[in-house]
């Protein structure tokens, strides 16, 4: 049995005990920063946090049977306006995605036949999986990437707004994929246990090498920083790091720059998404696209937290969610997470939340 089976019988007979059954603990976390199972307590930068499977089950508990949210709670999941931090709320423009392979721990590269780097230390052979959905994104008629196209920021946005005026700027859809660069860092080995400045730092790095030196080079990216197998960024894969991945941004004379703390989540197994939607040798990688998909997404629509759209309802077990928080883990029904088809293939995709359709969607048209 895996340690994941283990763990979670471990906490179906805690909920047991709290009178809850397996299906109450299913769907959206609660991401308060003052719940002790929340990936953010005691770590408010760890924004839009992917928790592991046990982490999201032991959080609801507690927003259940623990502290109440103000007013009493309620499963309300809207989301909204920010109001923009340095001027930024969404990503409103066409999405640009960097990937940095942090460490020479990934050992030598060579490029594949569809041009992606590959690795000799990489076992899940995640980079070129990454790669390709990246890829992907925007291709072959796919529309998960719709969902997020509904939200929007500028001047005419109000702060707490819950839909987009006329005239707004919205995200934008990534036509031709958003894969943008991948660096190979291997002028040192990554920390063992990188900490947010040092993963702060190596997204600084990171727009460096790309050239994106100013702060209108940086207004539409995001940096994704893919720690090699073994590492544990910020506690990952630890008694301290109860999450999958992260976001967040850094300032710097190149501007804010946007960056996800992206770890080698295979190296946490079923915990972090490991055959989630497709069993056997194709569901190996299912993690790495969930994981990153949650995150990508959560920076397109609140690309320096929390200035974009999030869930602001203090009367909410769900206050402080963004888009991919409020639809994690779903394994069935409406929302479940699924393979998305793209022009390159098919990956599997978490659904995020949609404010006009009320429910977490895996697909949605595109919002002009």
């Amino acid at each position: 049995m895996t340690t994941f089976s283990n763990r979670w019988l471990q906490l179906l007979a805690a909920s047991a005990v709290l009178g809850m059954s397996a299906g109450a603990m299913a769907g959206s976390q609660n991401i308060s920063e003052t719940n002790p199972y929340a990936p953010a307590y005691g770590h408010p930068y760890r924004h839009g946090a992917v928790p592991t499977r046990e982490a999201q089950a032991l959080a609801r508990a507690w927003a259940a049977h623990g502290a109440k949210p103000t007013g009493g709670g309620s499963s309300a999941k809207t989301l909204a306006f920010g109001g923009g931090v340095d001027g930024i709320g969404v990503t409103s423009g066409t999405p640009r995605v960097y990937v940095v392979f942090y460490g020479s721990q990934w050992g030598s590269s060579a490029t594949n036949s569809s041009g992606n780097l590959v690795f000799s230390n990489d076992p899940s052979n995640a980079a070129p999986y990454l790669q390709s959905m990246l890829e992907g994104l925007g291709t072959g008629g796919e529309l998960w990437s719709g969902t997020m196209t509904q939200y929007c920021d500028g001047s005419l946005v109000s702060k707490g707004a819950t839909s987009c005026p006329s005239g707004a700027p919205h995200v934008g859809y990534p036509s031709n994929g958003v894969l943008a660069g991948v660096w190979y860092d291997n002028s040192a080995p990554s920390p063992a246990s990188a900490t947010q400045a040092q993963l702060a730092q190596e997204a600084v790095n990171a727009a460096l090498h790309f050239g994106n030196t100013t702060a209108a080079s940086n207004r539409y990216v995001q940096y994704v920083i893919l720690s090699p197998t073994g590492t544990t960024p910020d506690g990952f894969n630890t008694a301290q790091g109860n999450f999958c991945a992260w976001h967040y941004y850094t300032s710097s004379s190149y501007g804010d720059v946007a960056y996800t703390n992206m770890p080698y989540v295979t190296d946490a197994g079923a915990s972090c998404g490991q055959n989630f939607v497709n069993a056997g040798a194709a569901g190996l990688d299912d993690g790495f696209s969930i994981v990153e998909g949650h995150e990508y997404a959560e920076t397109i629509t609140d690309q320096n937290p929390s200035g974009g759209w999030t869930n602001m309802s203090r009367k909410s077990g769900n206050y402080g969610a963004e888009d991919g928080d409020e639809c994690a883990w779903i394994s069935s029904g409406t929302g479940a997470s699924a393979n998305v088809s793209m022009g390159n293939g098919s990956y599997a995709m978490q659904s995020t939340w949609s404010n006009d359709t009320n429910q977490c969607d895996i697909a949605h048209p595109i919002v002009q």
